[in-house]
């Protein structure tokens, strides 16, 4: 019986897939007693076979022959040129008979121990820590029994200086490791900081214990809280990045005392913890790749331990933090617990969810105009909520844009350049906070509307350019009157309501078409900007062919959207579970649905694979077909019927899928996907969309303000512009451009023209198709001027 024939059935997954190169031949005539000669191949292959001679079979055990011990003594002594795939192979071997039940450990990993010491030391950590979580090296109970043996190999000898020691500890598996052994090596190495890492690492169980944290007390210096601060910082705004064993956020041997160092912050009681720690949950919860998605994890683990901090902490100064954290991660666990951690603090102020994040919204020292001044050496720094940006007043008392030379090292001026960023991430949360109460029709006092949102130096420009409702129907802008404010309508009638009065936010549903309108032409005859769409919100009221349809809405049916995008764009407005690929075709892995509950009501988004499995390599689909979308409640049975769902949650959830296909359907591709010709040309000129409708409003309105309005005209679908040398007609729905008279394609690869990015639009759109449109437009208007020869070239073929 050959040594391959005497391998473990149950590890033979090894020998057929991981191990595909051994020399089988050889180990043949090793079997039949032949010796090898002194070529390096045959004596590295005979190793092998001296290694695969330890196998005692399926049943395991510790009872070797003495020829056989003889023989792996011999060869771990002796003098064998091994290669790295030599020894990785030699390291599986061992941790696989060791996972079946052989216990001669010092035996079985004789020769992989001497094969390794031959190595670098980056080879060792890579050989020692390439596999991955399914591998059976994580159940060998060989490598626990060898702990000091490993510890003897990956430990850097003393010449290797403080990076050598972070590295024996934290390896060297990612970007933040490489920083930890590199920039921050002589301070994690110094004596008063060494053992704090040391304890770092011990952080395995899922919390700290008290006496973990009563050792950390002892151990923590300045230095090591400052050095913490840093790395943690690193963390907060990490990525992705390709290693050996391909993307990897973060490597287990970094991720240990990371979360050790987030425990740490249990006791430290400095302003910027807080911050920090919601800055790590947000990064390390968020999907891969950022996506915001609810089925993977960057790093859970550590995101679970942020949060775990940051509800021990407890108090107001956390209630901002935790908001945002809900207002940016999807993963349900999380979710609930900063729900859980926000609960724990309302409960001790008596308040709601909602009531607590009110009044802790920071103010970041702004004054009620959302001016703050500091003075830097002999310059003022004003931070300014309108941007935001930092803005320099000099010496001579001109303003100017960036940081004059003198104060460009001043703390003064760092301080308020972290509190710049703190800023904008509040007002990013402070308007998907806003918009969010909007659909569920969050009510509030009157009181509370001036005190914690009008009066509000972050959220107070926010508020004051949206339109509240109140119970009689009616609706208006906040203005000052008196010591407090009132709701002014767009023909200007003010009220003035009382401070129990309830009043929640204004959705164009519950206005006539008329009313809609008097107040789009209202924003923009006073240049009033909004947060989000409010009164440009698309409305979807039921149709003929939904009442037909009866239990789904077939309105977004047969799109095909990069997954990718789509998907990412409704995991941040709140969807989840949508995870198709072609893993597993017999279980329904090419079919799944997002859902998203609102009001008590739970839509259901079915989408199915659409893209070719090799060029997805198999894995998540790069293409997505959509289906129907379908309603379901609590305490009625199987799928809703449409004219049951409210009018307001149907619009919102119909409005979502209308993003997500306008984000990530192929039909805005510069040139058809293969096979989906018939699919590109009839979203790209066809019919518009209830999103692209509210585009052609708001450009009706617009056009005439620009310095084009000569140029250009509305057609049912297109924007049509009148160039020197042709004249074009760009879809708004796609954006896509045909040329008359013969409605050649004109490729135009988007880009943001000056004049079009001084148009102002009546809300925040960040770069949308609007913008693209018009960007388009101001280009094409004078064609004469173009110089990019990829658009020159079409102009002249056609």
């Amino acid at each position: 019986m050959g040594v391959l024939d005497n391998f473990p059935k149950s590890q033979g997954y090894l020998l057929n897939y991981r191990i595909e190169g051994l020399p089988r031949e050889l180990f043949a005539l090793y079997d039949a007693g032949r010796r090898p000669g002194a070529d390096e191949a045959g004596r590295r292959a005979f190793g092998m076979w001296a290694q695969l001679r330890l196998s005692l079979g399926d049943k395991g055990g510790h009872e070797y022959p003495e020829e056989v011990l003889r023989l792996v003594r011999e060869v771990a002594d002796g003098d064998i040129p091994w290669t790295f795939e030599d020894t990785r192979v030699l390291w599986e071997i061992a941790d696989a008979l060791s996972s079946c039940g052989h216990t001669g450990h010092a035996e079985l990993y004789r020769i992989p121990l001497a094969a390794i010491a031959a190595l670098g030391y980056s080879e060792r950590r890579q050989i020692l820590g390439d596999a991955p979580p399914w591998h059976p090296a994580h159940r060998s109970p060989g490598r626990a029994a060898l702990r000091k043996d490993l510890e003897r190999v990956l430990t850097e000898p003393p010449e290797h200086g403080p990076a050598g020691v972070v590295r024996s500890l934290v390896w060297d598996g990612d970007p933040i490791a490489r920083a930890m052994a590199g920039k921050y090596a002589a301070r994690l190495a110094h004596p008063a900081v060494l053992p704090l890492l040391k304890h770092w690492r011990k952080a395995k169980a899922h919390r700290p214990s008290e006496r973990w944290l009563a050792k950390v007390r002892t151990l923590l210096t300045d230095d090591g809280v400052a050095v913490l601060r840093e790395i943690l910082s690193r963390v907060a705004t990490h990525r992705e990045n390709r290693e050996p064993g391909g993307r990897v956020f973060l490597a287990r041997h970094t991720a240990l005392p990371l979360r050790g160092m987030l425990w740490t912050c249990e006791v430290i009681d400095a302003p910027w913890v807080s911050t920090l720690l919601g800055d790590v949950a947000i990064n390390c919860g968020i999907g891969r790749n950022g996506t915001g998605g609810a089925a993977v994890c960057r790093n859970e683990r550590l995101a679970n331990a942020a949060l775990n901090a940051l509800a021990k902490r407890g108090g107001l100064d956390t209630v901002g933090v935790l908001a945002r954290v809900r207002a940016k991660l999807r993963r349900p666990a999380l979710l609930a617990k900063a729900s859980d951690a926000l609960d724990a603090v309302a409960v001790q102020e008596g308040l709601s969810h909602e009531q607590l994040v009110d009044r802790t919204v920071p103010a970041f020292g702004l004054s009620p105009d959302g001016v703050r001044e500091e003075q830097a050496g002999d310059c003022v720094v004003r931070l300014d909520v309108d941007g935001p940006a930092l803005r320099f007043v000099n010496a001579s008392g001109r303003v100017v844009k960036s940081a004059p030379q003198s104060i460009r090292k001043d703390p003064v001026l760092a301080d308020l350049k972290a509190t710049l960023k703190d800023l904008k991430r509040t007002q990013a949360a402070e308007r998907l906070r806003l918009e969010q109460m909007l659909i569920v029709e969050r009510e509030l006092s009157w009181q509370e509307a001036e005190q914690y949102f009008f009066d509000h130096p972050v959220t107070g420009p926010y508020t004051r350019a949206l339109i509240w409702r109140l119970p009689d129907g009616f609706a208006g802008l906040p203005v000052r009157s008196g010591g407090g404010w009132a709701l002014a309508d767009a023909s200007g009638r003010s009220v003035r309501p009382g401070a129990d009065t309830p009043v929640r936010l204004w959705h164009p549903i519950q206005e006539s078409a008329e009313g809609v309108r008097g107040w789009r032409d209202h924003l923009l005859k006073r240049g009033i900007r909004q947060p989000f769409k409010q009164t440009f919100r698309e409305v979807y009221l039921l149709t003929p062919a939904e009442e037909r349809t009866r239990t789904h809405s077939d309105r977004f049916t047969g799109h095909f959207v990069r997954y990718g995008q789509a998907k990412a764009l409704l995991e941040q407005r709140g969807w989840s579970g949508l995870s198709i690929g072609h893993w597993d075709y017999e279980c329904g892995g090419d079919i799944g649905a997002a859902v998203k509950t609102l009001a008590g009501w739970q839509a259901s988004w079915t989408m199915r694979v659409a893209s070719d499995p090799q060029r997805d390599a198999w894995g998540t689909a790069s293409c997505a077909a959509t289906d129907a979308i379908r309603f379901r409640h609590a305490d009625l049975p199987g799928d809703a019927p449409l004219t049951e769902v409210p009018p307001l949650v149907l619009s919102e959830m119909l409005r979502d899928a209308d993003l997500a296909v306008g984000v990530g359907s192929l039909g805005l591709d510069q040139q058809a996907a293969a096979g989906h010709d018939g699919y590109w040309q009839s979203y790209g000129f066809g019919e518009l969309s209830e999103t692209a409708r509210t585009r052609h409003d708001v450009l009706a309105r617009l056009l005439p303000r620009l310095k084009i309005a000569d140029r250009v005209e509305l057609t049912d679908r297109f924007l049509r512009v009148r160039g020197q040398l042709r004249t074009y007609r760009i879809h708004l729905g796609s954006g896509n451009i045909l040329m008359e008279p013969n409605d050649a394609y004109l490729c135009i690869v988007p880009g943001r023209d000056r004049s079009a990015s001084s148009v102002f639009l009546p809300f925040e759109e960040d770069g949308g198709m609007l913008s693209v449109i018009l960007s388009k437009a101001f280009l094409l208007a004078d064609d004469t001027r173009i110089s990019d020869p990829s658009i020159t070239r079409q102009l002249v073929a056609t």
